[in-house]
C-alpha cells in the first residue's frame, strides 16, 4: 500500500514538472515573448515550479505542494494584478496552467492526508 501511495504522489509531481515546462516554454510556443511581462513570470514561476517538482520527486514534502498551490493560485490571478488579461490567449494559458497546477499540489496534499482513502 505505501508504495501505491508513493507512485502515485510521483505522478502528480511528474504532472507538475510537465506543467512547469509548458508554462516555460509557452512565450515561444504562444509567440508572447515580445510581452516582456507575462513572459518573464511564465518563465520565473515555470523554473520554480520546476525546481519544486524535481525535489518533490526526490523527497516528499508538504510544504512544497503548498507553495506549488501558491504558484499556481499566482498563475490565475497575476494576468490581472500584472495587467496582461486583455490578451485572452496569454491570460487564459496562465489561467488553465495554474488550476492545473493547483489541482494537481492540492491532489497531492490530499493524498498525503489521507493515506487510507486508497483502501
Amino acid at each position: 500500500m505505501p508504495s501505491k501511495l508513493m507512485e502515485a504522489r510521483k505522478s502528480q509531481d511528474w504532472i507538475t514538472l510537465i506543467l512547469a515546462i509548458c508554462l516555460f516554454i509557452s512565450p515561444w510556443v504562444i509567440g508572447f515573448t515580445a510581452a516582456t511581462v507575462p513572459a518573464w513570470n511564465a518563465w520565473i514561476v515555470g523554473v520554480l515550479l520546476g525546481a519544486l517538482a524535481l525535489a518533490t520527486l526526490s523527497v516528499f514534502a508538504e510544504w512544497e505542494e503548498w507553495v506549488n498551490v501558491v504558484l499556481g493560485l499566482w498563475l490565475i490571478v497575476s494576468p490581472w494584478l500584472l495587467h496582461f488579461a486583455a490578451d485572452t490567449y496569454v491570460m487564459a494559458t496562465h489561467v488553465v496552467l495554474g488550476v492545473l497546477v493547483v489541482a494537481a499540489s492540492a491532489w497531492a496534499v490530499w493524498d498525503f492526508r489521507h493515506p487510507h482513502a486508497h483502501a
